[in-house]
């Protein structure tokens, strides 16, 4: 899919960011193809987000946006088992990466890039946080709600306004998108890689549970 000029322009006139304006969400590819456990592993612009053990047996990698209501169910609903079962004991390492869908979710990315710096703990909280108040910010309010929850965060309003402005980061966020959308053939949100093995869309805490298993074991 590919966000018509006419209604980039329109979001983000509603988002309030005008800065952001070189945004373009890239055209998503749909044939879906089995990828390298090293391809996905593989970084590209943007240092990873992680939690838990680099050298976990197991390595679940999401690709998500921030304005996507799968994302925020799944964040809400089973991210936090995987945390307590498989993260928080050293058998997974969950990395995050942004996919944004539309400019509001760049800001979110953005924003959480800005605060956390490279502290993965606080950027898995800022998406916590975005993911719960999505409903607030993705659909309404969208300038006055990042800059609320940056300042929450100890940004002063002129830190969030210089994020939402960085042109560099925003390139950055665009050019991890286009690897995954042109190398790792994700075209929607949530997907998710289990040591290289792709699964689209939201998928309960059961079906990890069987596949880190099944991992651990092997």
């Amino acid at each position: 899919m590919i966000i018509t000029r006419r209604a980039f322009t329109a979001a983000l006139s509603l988002t309030g960011f005008v800065a952001l304006a070189g945004f373009s969400p890239l055209r998503l590819i749909a044939d879906a193809m089995a990828q390298s456990a090293t391809d996905v592993a593989k970084p590209v612009s943007l240092p990873d987000m992680a939690l838990g053990p680099a050298n976990a047996a197991v390595t679940i990698t999401e690709y998500a946006s921030m304005t996507c209501p799968h994302c925020a169910t799944f964040a809400k609903d089973v991210f936090p088992k995987i945390k307590s079962e498989y993260v928080d004991t050293g058998k997974v390492r969950y990395v995050f990466r942004e996919f944004p869908l539309d400019i509001k979710a760049a800001a979110g990315s953005m924003l959480a890039r800005c605060i956390a710096k490279e502290d993965s703990g606080k950027y898995f909280a800022v998406i916590d946080l975005l993911f719960k108040q999505q409903n607030d910010w993705a659909s309404k309010n969208t300038a006055e709600t990042l800059g609320r929850i940056g300042k929450q965060a100890g940004l002063s309003q002129q830190a969030v306004e210089d994020c939402l402005k960085d042109q560099a980061l925003l390139d950055k966020i665009a050019a991890d998108q286009k690897y995954a959308s042109e190398v790792l053939k994700v075209d929607s949100t949530p997907t998710f890689f289990i040591n290289g093995d792709k699964i689209k869309g939201e998928t309960s805490f059961e079906e990890f549970d069987k596949r880190i298993k099944s991992l651990l074991k092997s």
